[in-house]
């Protein structure tokens, strides 16, 4: 079993669904043969609530290379020119704490969401009342347009309330862009020392930082380095593959692969990154 985050904390849940995924919860730790996480903090979380022993193996991430901006006309974005967030519009995001940081501050720069919205939720809903050529809200987006927004982006921003180990923060920090995320635990593993954080929930905090980041490019591009460079270290999927591997080698009472053996999940990583 993999464990992504506790998602009975997830603001969009009812009392009855939270319960059912609490006994989830539960049940992962107590029925599996092993149980992976993904961030250090959830396996503190385990360990203190089930007294459990998981094994720590984190999401990944490629080092993504600067991608022609072609693709953002049709959005009519410019390089360097908007500030991103990534990722569901839900609750626990904090797209709307975002959007009240942006408005007041109104800087030169864009304000581009893009997600997974269905456009029919109550808050997706609400959001879109902001959309305008400031504020871009955007659908789901993927492939060469992901890598475009992603690596011409000004600065990332994650304000969430609640984390697991976030790909899109990963996948950030690969492509060489400065991050800003919320002081949630999980995004401390990743930002600490690499990228700039706020106080969680804190409009004021996420609004003096966006100024802070908007007028020091020196800062950003450090940034950025130092983020590409972690992710080059620590978060790369063919050494995460490997992880991975090991974890359900283990299981089995194997040390290693058998001799022999068909390519592994590690090697068609390690091929796929070398490609890239």
């Amino acid at each position: 079993m993999t464990v992504q985050g506790l998602d009975w904390q997830r603001k969009k849940w009812g009392w009855f669904a939270s319960r059912v995924l609490r006994l989830g919860e539960q049940a992962a730790v107590r029925f599996p043969d092993a149980t992976m996480v993904v961030s250090r903090t959830l396996e503190q979380y385990f360990k203190a609530h089930y007294q459990a022993q998981t094994s720590y193996v984190p999401n990944g991430a490629s080092i993504s290379a600067p991608s022609p901006i072609s693709a953002l006309k049709q959005w009519g974005l410019e390089s360097r020119n908007y500030i991103l967030f990534l990722g569901r519009f839900s609750p626990e995001k904090n797209c709307h704490l975002l959007i009240k940081a942006y408005e007041h501050l109104r800087p030169a720069v864009r304000l581009v969401l893009a997600g997974g919205a269905t456009y029919s939720d109550s808050y997706t809903l609400e959001l879109l009342k902001h959309q305008s050529d400031q504020i871009r809200i955007l659908d789901w987006v993927s492939g060469d347009d992901l890598r475009a927004l992603l690596t011409n982006a000004l600065l990332f921003v994650l304000p969430s309330d609640l984390e697991g180990l976030s790909l899109a923060l990963l996948d950030a920090m690969g492509a060489g862009v400065c991050v800003l995320a919320s002081d949630v635990p999980e995004n401390l593993e990743l930002v600490d020392g690499v990228g700039y954080t706020f106080k969680k929930g804190d409009v004021a905090d996420l609004e003096k930082m966006l100024s802070f980041l908007i007028d020091d490019a020196d800062l950003r591009e450090t940034a950025s380095r130092k983020a590409r460079e972690r992710v080059r270290e620590q978060y790369l999927w063919p050494q995460i593959a490997k992880q991975i591997e090991q974890v359900y080698l283990d299981v089995m009472g194997k040390s290693k692969p058998p001799a022999g053996r068909h390519p592994s999940i590690a090697d068609a990583a390690d091929k796929a990154d070398r490609a890239a």
